[in-house]
């Protein structure tokens, strides 16, 4: 029976996801995405091959695994911020562009957006079980917050416009990925293009669900 690290067996489980996920980043700097194999991450996180399926059927479902794990710290944060109501919307905002932004400096949850990553990500779920859709509730809610505090223009389907910006979300990623010196010029762009989507022009005035311009 293998030796069990920690003092629970959760927590011998915790520290094996955690040696997975170093033992990724790792071999993403040595090799590309696709000459990487169960084999290798094994042998980087100090796992027999035969262990290391007890955990992943294939390198596919161990990735979108780590994926899933490197993205929740990144959810709590967005929803720490996002309960921050007595905040304005805008700054809110702000912060929470930053914080997602921030954490796909990752390497690991850069995998979402590898070209030819295979099939993984499309098979992604989309629902509740997600920790992206989590990300994307909580902004929904800090743009519903912002239109009914007059902070923000009616952007009529809510869930729709938010889904629209994450478009520019996903570029700033990829931007990241490929420049990692771009973060903070990138940030900088996203939170203008954002803002300036969401935030009342000066001369708009809101009457029930309509804006006027005067």
């Amino acid at each position: 029976m293998p030796r069990i690290r920690g003092a629970s067996i959760e927590e011998h489980h915790e520290m094996v996801w955690a040696d997975l996920s170093e033992a990724m980043r790792h071999l993403l700097i040595e090799r590309d995405y696709d000459s990487i194999n169960m084999g290798h991450i094994a042998a980087r996180a100090g796992l027999a091959r035969n262990t290391l399926y007890n955990y992943a059927r294939d390198k596919s479902a161990l990735v979108l695994l780590l994926t899933q794990r490197a993205g929740r710290p990144a959810v709590e944060r967005v929803a720490a911020i996002a309960a921050r109501s007595a905040d304005p919307a805008a700054e809110r905002m702000r912060e929470i562009i930053e914080a997602v932004l921030e954490a796909f400096t990752d390497p690991v949850l850069q995998l979402m957006f590898r070209p030819g990553s295979g099939p993984p990500f499309a098979e992604a779920p989309k629902g509740p079980d997600s920790p992206f859709h989590a990300i994307v509730v909580e902004v929904e809610n800090v743009v519903r917050a912002g239109v009914a505090r007059g902070e923000f223009r009616d952007v009529g389907d809510v869930r729709l416009a938010v889904e629209l910006l994450s478009g520019v979300m996903r570029a700033g990623a990829e931007r990241i990925g490929r420049e990692p010196a771009a973060f903070a010029a990138t940030v900088r762009a996203a939170r203008e293009i954002v803002l300036a989507s969401l935030t009342r022009r000066p001369g708009q005035v809101r009457t029930g669900s309509t804006v006027v311009i005067t």
